[in-house]
């Protein structure tokens, strides 16, 4: 079918939204049932959803139009539609992970940290997105689910974890949604699908449960550009007591500091990793015009390569195990319903010792080092999100390309989860395909506020940005 573009509520931004309701436009109401038109109109070509909250969200939505008709919205993004990725818990739905090995019994009475500052803020819950089983890989498909479907091209993936997620921003159905990133689970989908998003610092955003990937594993932000992705960090990016990891309070709102632009800002361009990945010439090209645009603006840009080699081995047995531990305690019965690439990785994991976990820390702690020194020289790094644009659905790899697992095709996204640092993905155009390409902004550990101060310099220049999805054949 075609989807008509993105006009009217559902094109609209978070902060656009806000404005309506203060100015009485319209309210939280008509833009709950345009979003939940949306979302059910795209679900059959895109499976972005899980589930679908209609009755909970038009309820939510009527308790913020009657706030704010009395003019006391109860918080920063009271009445805006948000949706979930379905890893993190959502109170009165069940959390069902991707997998048939969670039972959707019980009363799934708690939210996630992350929910509970939306639901505290007046969000409007819409629903539940898709994820890989556990989240484990950078595509969206799973044996509950089945396979979510790229905006731009239904034949080609949208990317993952947080697929879903992605394809609702991208399509309009709600414009904040939040993801997870354990090895670039925001970045990749949001790359392939032409919106933005951001793995913050760890523990800016707090978690709990806390993930079986332990301290590699982010909440974050998926939004239609940086300053939205702002004011949710506003909204989710504050202290929990349910996260002993979690940092403290922010030193000052990132919403206030989005206007700073990148005048005098320090920026190393590294578009191969000192060519340790072949990047695909169109993704090349769209990558580098965004960077001469950062230089336009005033930054110091130097094409320069942090000294690194890839994390992958490392990387892989840190994941690995936490992926064995999840499982740990399944039945046979359970293995066997499990993604095949799951189970392969969850046996991986289970054979490693102790030593050679310990190994892993030692290649993560080295490169937070080497990391810390590079920004002593340099405010951001930037490298393109991801060497290739959206491959094949259902695939975890893109045919013939040699690789085995998921990471061989995301080396620019899981060394910053190693290192813990604000990462962010930017949409800059797209490639002979049509299909969206993204520039990733990297910048020292609790910089998350040079991330989105830049990203929201290139969304102001008018470089950060792609047709609209809504324009696309789904």
């Amino acid at each position: 079918m075609q989807l008509t573009d993105l006009t009217g509520l559902t094109g609209l931004t978070a902060r656009q939204l806000l404005d309506g309701y203060r100015t009485g436009g319209f309210g939280p109401v008509e833009a709950t049932r345009a979003v939940l038109e949306r979302a059910a109109r795209i679900q059959p070509e895109v499976n972005a959803f899980v589930r679908l909250t209609e009755e909970d969200a038009l309820a939510q939505a009527a308790e913020s139009a009657e706030r704010w008709r009395r003019g006391e919205p109860k918080g920063l993004v009271d009445g805006v539609p948000v949706t979930v990725k379905d890893i993190l818990l959502m109170r009165g739905h069940p959390t069902l992970r991707g997998s048939r090995t969670v039972s959707a019994d019980g009363s799934w009475d708690e939210d996630a940290p992350s929910v509970a500052r939306l639901r505290e803020h007046g969000a409007v819950f819409i629903g539940k997105t898709t994820t890989p089983e556990y989240g484990w890989k950078g595509v969206t498909d799973s044996p509950l689910s089945g396979i979510t479907r790229n905006p731009y091209d239904p034949s080609r993936t949208a990317g993952g974890s947080s697929g879903g997620s992605a394809a609702a921003v991208a399509l309009g159905a709600g414009p904040l949604s939040l993801g997870t990133d354990g090895g670039g689970s925001v970045r990749i989908p949001a790359a392939f699908c032409g919106v933005f998003a951001l793995k913050p610092t760890y523990g800016r955003v707090p978690l709990y449960p806390a993930s079986a990937f332990g301290t590699l594993s982010h909440v974050g932000p998926m939004t239609r550009d940086a300053a939205d992705a702002a004011l949710l960090l506003d909204v989710i990016g504050t202290p929990d007591a349910r996260d002993w990891s979690a940092l403290g309070p922010a030193p000052g709102p990132f919403t206030a500091g989005l206007s700073g632009g990148v005048r005098g800002l320090r920026v190393a361009f590294s578009p191969t990793l000192g060519g340790q990945v072949a990047v695909r010439p169109g993704v090349a090209a769209a990558v580098r015009r965004a960077v001469t645009r950062l230089a336009g603006l005033g930054a110091y840009v130097e094409e320069t390569d942090p000294d690194f080699s890839d994390p992958v081995e490392a990387f892989h047995a840190l994941w690995f195990a936490g992926a064995a531990r999840v499982t740990q305690r399944f039945s046979p019965e359970q293995r066997a319903s499990l993604d095949p690439g799951l189970r392969e990785i969850c046996g991986q994991g289970a054979g490693l010792s102790a030593l050679e976990y310990l190994a892993a820390v030692d290649v993560r702690m080295d490169l937070g080092r080497r990391m810390g020194l590079f920004h002593e020289r340099y405010d951001l790094l930037v490298t393109p999100t991801l060497p290739l644009t959206a491959f094949e659905a259902g695939a975890e790899v893109p045919r013939n390309s040699g690789f085995r697992r998921w990471t061989g095709w995301t080396p620019f996204t899981y060394p910053f989860n190693l290192t813990q640092q604000p990462a962010a993905t930017v949409p800059v155009g797209l490639d002979e395909d049509g299909l969206p390409v993204g520039l990733q902004l990297v910048a020292a550990r609790h910089r998350d506020d040079l991330v989105l101060r830049a990203a929201h310099a290139l969304y102001e220049a008018g470089a950060a940005s792609v047709p609209p999805a809504g324009n696309a054949v789904v």
